[in-house]
């Protein structure tokens, strides 16, 4: 039997998964061990490589290709890993070094396209869209992330990752006006304004408070805080903003919302309502906004699908 085999890259959980076609109801195996990265590139690339062996193993079958999902992405031109939070891959040659090892190819992506591949191939949007050809992918959590899938002319979805490797990095273009420092070098990034870190830092910063943002939202909902209110429709006026930039280039057919901020109910209903201010369509937002369904294995199930 044919086996898929995909690697979620984390700052501090490595998953792997074995599928027996792509399909969320076909693991074969799942596994995640520790990444460790405080012991460096080198130990982070072992871990990758005990976890194939281990998951092969343990099914007995041998994987033949990978496709592995990254807290950065990889330089074209170079092969070399770059914009990566866990910064000891940063400028490191992961995927050839793992080819050498594994002696078998391998695919590396950005963890936002991998999370926007699987839930448009076979998570939500099939459900929604079934004839989509473009998804926008965004994860809102400790930080902010994008990805874009195609449909190609063969009718198979395929990730945009684009000449210099950064195709959907929505979290690193300007949103707010000399805002908060971020660590890609600029001002008011979308991840310094839409994180949930950069939203419990401005609750914070009114309040004199620190919440994480579960009890910011309860509070908004309770109208018991006003430093709730003023946090949450700051979020849901910049979101508007934020999305219209991506309806009004790619005008996608879905925008699937992951990570922790993207539970927020909010974003849904009055997120929608704020973008329409923004969007260059009299007002109308066509494109669907939509909850994710395949959880935090998104990451893991979409690094498959670039080994398929």
């Amino acid at each position: 039997m044919q086996t898929i085999w995909g690697i979620d890259l984390g700052g501090t959980k490595i998953e792997g998964v074995v599928l027996s076609s792509p399909s969320p109801d076909a693991v074969i195996i799942s596994k995640r061990i520790d990444t460790e990265s405080h012991k460096g590139y080198q130990h982070i690339a072992n871990q990758i490589v005990r976890l194939i062996r281990e998951l092969e193993a343990e099914t007995g079958y041998r994987a033949e290709s990978v496709g592995i999902g990254t807290p950065g992405t990889v330089e074209p031109a170079t092969d070399l890993m770059k914009n990566c939070n866990t910064t000891c891959l940063n400028g490191m040659p992961l995927r050839a070094d793992l080819m050498k090892t594994l002696n078998i190819p391998v695919a590396i992506a950005n963890d936002a396209n991998c999370f926007a591949l699987a839930e448009a191939t076979m998570g939500i949007v099939p459900d929604v869209v079934p004839d989509f050809n473009c998804v926008f992918g965004v994860i809102m959590g400790t930080g902010v992330g994008g990805g874009v899938v195609f449909r190609g002319k063969d009718g198979q979805p395929f990730v945009l990752n684009g000449r210099q490797g950064i195709g959907g990095e929505w979290g690193h273009n300007e949103l707010e006006f000399n805002g908060y420092d971020c660590y890609c070098g600029k001002k008011g990034c979308v991840e310094q304004v839409l994180s949930g870190l950069a939203l419990q830092r401005y609750y914070a910063q009114i309040s004199g408070k620190e919440l994480k943002m579960k009890e910011i939202v309860a509070r908004y909902y309770a109208d018991s805080d006003p430093y709730a209110s003023q946090t949450i429709d700051r979020m849901l006026e910049y979101f508007g903003k934020a999305v219209s930039v991506l309806m009004n280039i790619l005008d996608p057919d879905a925008i699937v919302l992951g990570g922790g901020v993207g539970n927020i109910d909010l974003l849904y209903t009055e997120g929608v309502e704020r973008a329409k201010k923004y969007i260059f369509n009299s007002g109308n937002v066509e494109t669907k906004i939509l909850r994710p369904k395949l959880g935090d294995s998104a990451g893991v199930f979409g690094a498959a699908m670039l080994a398929e």
